[in-house]
């Protein structure tokens, strides 16, 4: 993992008045299982979504692939809960908008790669479900399976298992870690949990009081976290 795939260089995000963050410089390395972690309000999600392009920085630069290859994209599942019946599917669909041509439909080879990414999560046989329906694990994964149809190298997660209970969030870190072990995938997410995060990898983006470092994770500080 010594290439570099995202880098951030000097980077000051504010809100109005209010600086967020600033000064912050990281190197992101291809194939990277990192975490965001830190206090709330400390701008996990800003810089996460300044990496997505949705947050304007005040200076500075970030530097990612996403014009040649768009990032996979994860909110919580919560911030898609339609009022009217969609189906696993559809929800899935969603993600090749990008690539789909104007009131064109989707071609059999588009449908076909919705069908694998729901496979990768085990989810194929829920396809023709209601997206209300599932349970709150469940629509995690298919959320991953609508960032994963696009082929992206990058996934960016905002808080991927907020509000589920155990057995669903460590069936989706699994999830997630078998897509950085297998296919290579970059994966960026924000996670209170920090001894839970040790158990995943010992490399964390840590954030405190505005600034934002790469860290090593030592078993007495994920103790006394």
């Amino acid at each position: 993992m010594n290439e570099t795939i995202i880098t951030c260089s000097d980077v000051c995000i504010a809100y109005g008045r209010q600086e967020v963050l600033h000064g912050i410089n990281l190197k992101i390395p291809r194939g990277a299982f990192l975490p965001f972690t830190g206090p709330n309000g400390s701008g996990k999600t800003t810089l996460l979504r300044a990496i997505l392009g949705l947050v304007p920085i005040r200076h500075g630069s970030i530097q990612t692939p996403f014009q040649k290859c768009p990032a996979g994209y994860v909110p919580q599942h919560r911030i898609i809960d339609p009022l009217y019946p969609v189906s696993v599917m559809q929800i899935v669909e969603m993600g090749l908008y990008p690539e789909r041509r104007l009131f064109r439909p989707l071609t059999r080879a588009q449908k076909q790669r919705a069908a694998d990414a729901l496979d990768q999560l085990g989810m194929v046989e829920h396809m023709q479900k209601n997206f209300r329906e599932l349970s709150g694990g469940m629509k995690q994964k298919v959320l991953i399976a609508r960032a994963l149809v696009c082929e992206p190298d990058v996934i960016i997660m905002d808080e991927p298992t907020s509000e589920l209970d155990e057995k669903s969030e460590q069936d989706v870190l699994q999830h997630l870690m078998t897509l950085n072990r297998d296919q290579g995938k970059t994966i960026l997410m924000v996670h209170h949990d920090l001894e839970l995060v040790q158990e995943l990898t010992h490399t964390t983006c840590r954030f405190r009081h505005g600034n934002a470092e790469i860290v090593t994770l030592d078993r007495a500080e994920a103790d006394h976290a």
